[in-house]
């Protein structure tokens, strides 16, 4: 090797002779505005909405709340407290609930 990197695209290119054969200028759909106003995340997040995708903390915090508007006994109470503990482990830190108990499930209704 007389080069101090290995190239292997650019050795592939250069053997076949199209090393300066690529023309670009003017070719593909150009970037909406709304694109390159959006970093990284932002954009993955738009994509990931647009084709439906919800987070598995999301979809965890609905099943919690179905559960809790048809809870009635002490074994369902038991069975909500473990799959809030399993979403308070994964949802964004602000979101996160206290247990609930079957006094109270009225107040619990409107939180969840």
């Amino acid at each position: 090797m007389d080069r101090e990197y290995n190239d292997l695209i650019g050795e592939i290119l250069e053997r076949a002779g199209e090393k300066d054969n690529f023309d670009y200028k003017g070719k593909g759909k150009p970037l909406s505005k709304e694109y390159l106003q959006m970093d990284t995340f932002q954009h993955f997040q738009k994509i990931a909405k647009d084709a439906g995708y919800l987070p598995q903390w999301v979809k965890l915090q609905k099943e919690i709340s179905q559960l809790v508007h048809s809870c009635k006994t002490n074994n369902d109470v038991e069975e909500i407290n473990k799959k809030i503990k399993k979403y308070n482990k994964i949802c964004p830190h602000q979101l996160q609930k206290a247990p609930i108990s079957l006094e109270h499930i009225e107040k619990y209704k409107k939180i969840w």
